[in-house]
């Protein structure tokens, strides 16, 4: 049984690494505020989950699990509030996107 939950929690981590890198590689890539922000967001929701999956499926049941959990949650809504915020700043700042003439925005 140890045997199936180690495989599972290293699934869920080869998953939540391979999410981060791809995240990693858009920030990287992507050519202003509002792409680069998108893939922030696929690094928050995609790759911290799965590695909290991992680390609970590993844990089991305990306190240890109901802390994750929490952390879980608290990644869950304050991800897209940040998110948010950046992106409603870089439009105050009239931040213009990639490939976008000023005429058309707003």
């Amino acid at each position: 049984m140890d045997l199936i939950k180690d495989i599972i929690t290293g699934i869920c981590f080869f998953i939540g690494s391979l999410s981060i890198i791809i995240g990693a590689c858009g920030l990287i890539k992507f050519p202003d505020v509002f792409s680069r922000v998108h893939a922030a967001g696929m690094i928050d929701t995609g790759g911290t989950a799965f590695f909290l999956l991992g680390m609970i499926i590993q844990t089991g049941w305990s306190l240890i699990t109901v802390k994750l959990l929490l952390v879980g949650v608290f990644i869950f809504f304050t991800s897209p509030v940040s998110s948010h915020v950046i992106v409603n700043l870089a439009r105050q700042k009239k931040i213009i996107p990639f490939g976008r003439k000023i005429g058309k925005l707003l």
